[in-house]
């Protein structure tokens, strides 16, 4: 069993949003994969879900991220098929 528990660094000034608590938090005071940051301010780290989800919509529209055949590319079946 370890003697001491190995904290994350952290620089004073840097914020973060946390994912499981749903708040900010001033240092990396949880574990990396349940945060969003570090920002350089209080402020941009209380609207990290919402720059996110602006991410998310955009990157969802964005159509060199996707699959799918635009309309204005031809069909071109599925591949193997005379």
């Amino acid at each position: 069993m370890a003697l001491f528990k190995k904290r994350t660094a952290g620089k004073p000034g840097e914020w973060y949003y946390c994912l499981q608590h749903k708040k900010v938090e001033e240092g990396p005071d949880c574990p990396a994969k349940n945060r969003f940051g570090p920002y350089t301010s209080r402020e941009e780290a209380e609207h990290a879900m919402e720059r996110a989800r602006e991410r998310n919509l955009e990157w969802e529209t964005d159509p060199r991220w996707h699959d799918a055949p635009s309309s204005d590319e031809p069909d071109r079946g599925t591949p193997g098929t005379p």
